[in-house]
């Protein structure tokens, strides 16, 4: 796993008593993630409902300032034979840019690739999906690791219509932290 020691951010799950913190990030990085995302200031406690075997969401904290830095959900959770599920993420103003989101996915990806556990989820396979122009989201995932795979038309109906996107995956065996 990566060692958190020296990371300037922790991660961990949402709790109702981040409402406001997590409006207010949203809010204010609304511009930034509009483009690409839903801006849902107030779509914390609807998250939170929707937590379960299928959906784990982990917020990432800067250590010092305790600011939010960004969401990350893990979605589609599949287990079985499969063990995959799909990363989707935002950061949030005014830590984009500073490499804390790439800090706090890798300590995602170790929780993702752990054993199945309290902590772990135990996964093997993981997905990102990137409209091809977010170009700062695709130059994360190739610095986490994660391979191209292909091109998805019409994937996702966001923004009042379907986007495209380019599809990128990790394995375990390929993740220098996991276990094995």
């Amino acid at each position: 796993m990566s060692d958190d020691v020296g990371m300037r951010v922790m991660i961990r799950a949402p709790r109702a008593e981040d409402e406001v913190l997590y409006a207010e990030a949203v809010r204010r990085s609304a511009e930034h993630i509009g483009r690409w995302n839903p801006v849902e200031p107030d779509g914390l406690p609807e998250l939170l409902g929707r937590q379960g075997a299928g959906l784990r969401t982990f917020l990432i904290f800067d250590r010092d300032t305790g600011g939010l830095v960004g969401k990350v959900n893990v979605a589609n959770i599949v287990m079985g034979r499969f063990c995959n599920a799909t990363l989707g993420y935002d950061s949030y103003l005014p830590y984009a840019g500073t490499g804390r989101m790439t800090e706090g996915l890798r300590l995602v990806l170790d929780r993702c690739f752990a054993p199945q556990s309290a902590d772990g989820l135990g996964l093997h396979r993981l997905e990102i999906n990137v409209q091809p122009e977010n170009e700062r989201s695709i130059a994360l995932a190739k610095r986490l690791g994660f391979r191209h795979e292909g091109f998805t038309p019409r994937m996702l109906f966001l923004q009042g219509d379907w986007r495209d996107h380019e599809r990128f995956a990790l394995t375990a065996e390929e993740w220098p932290g996991a276990a094995g």
